[in-house]
């Protein structure tokens, strides 16, 4: 099991709750999709698992340790296994593309590497080869504050294949990209995760791209998971109900197919 939780709470440091009565299992190398309308939680969970935050309540088991029982040194050795994509990545806008990418291994190198990778990047083939999958080579040594926001995000990405996680925890990893662009990016984002044998959880505002790349989607509304089932099996109803209240704010996502639709970029 990559991950389990037991009627987990959250409630943050304003005393506004965020998440109520999760319970959750993930097994090994399963892809999970979490959908949901804005504020429904989605990145408070996410980071709840990459433990940036410590539930108010309940039992959070990941990659087989409770992580607030470890102390701090392990739970940073744990934090090591998890690949975290943000939708924003924090990226130092005079920073080389090259030397975010192999921020990646930061956890799993001494200080003295790390430091002198930051001076001198020790592995610049490693990093374009992680950038090329993401179709962004040719950026390896440009400034991240002359990228877009889209390449930014693939940057993020490439950052995390570079770092070959046991656990990938990604957030809104594609919503600065058109649609062909995220569909192809989201497929490598799978394919890796897919031939790693590895865990793969994202939260994503499409809901059509949920569909069409995630076997198993688990909707969230309230802090709540109001649905968690294959996605064979998920109706119109169900997405009706999940975002519900949506339409009157403009927020819906766009008219989802109940099944994956038909796309002409290769599926992993």
């Amino acid at each position: 099991m990559s991950l389990s939780l037991h009627g987990v709470d959250l409630v943050h440091a304003n005393g506004q709750p965020a998440l109520k009565g999760i319970d959750l299992n993930v097994g090994n190398g399963e892809r999970v999709a979490i959908i949901g309308p804005s504020g429904a939680g989605k990145t408070s969970l996410l980071r709840l698992l990459a433990t940036s935050l410590k539930p108010s309540a309940g039992q959070l088991q990941l990659l087989g340790a409770a992580p607030w029982s470890l102390s701090v040194r392990e739970r940073q050795r744990l934090r090591a296994r998890i690949g975290l994509v943000h939708q924003a990545p924090p990226l130092p806008p005079r920073q080389r593309v090259v030397t975010a990418v192999l921020a990646g291994k930061l956890g799993q190198w001494s200080l003295a590497r790390g430091l002198l990778s930051l001076l001198h990047p020790l592995d610049g083939a490693g990093a374009q080869a992680a950038l090329a999958r993401l179709d962004l080579a040719e950026k390896l040594f440009e400034r991240c504050d002359q990228l877009s926001g889209g390449q930014l995000q693939r940057v993020g990405i490439a950052r995390v294949l570079y770092q070959t996680p046991d656990l990938i925890l990604a957030d809104e990893p594609v919503s600065a990209m058109d649609p062909v662009l995220a569909d192809h990016t989201l497929g490598v984002l799978c394919a890796d995760a897919s031939r790693r044998g590895i865990t793969l959880l994202a939260s994503l505002h499409a809901v059509e791209l949920a569909l069409a790349h995630f076997p198993r989607i688990v909707g969230v509304r309230d802090g709540r998971i109001a649905f968690d089932r294959p996605r064979e099996a998920v109706t119109q109803a169900d997405l009706d109900s999940l975002y519900a209240n949506e339409q009157l704010r403009g927020d819906l996502p766009s008219s989802p197919p109940v099944a994956p639709p038909v796309l002409h970029i290769p599926r992993c």
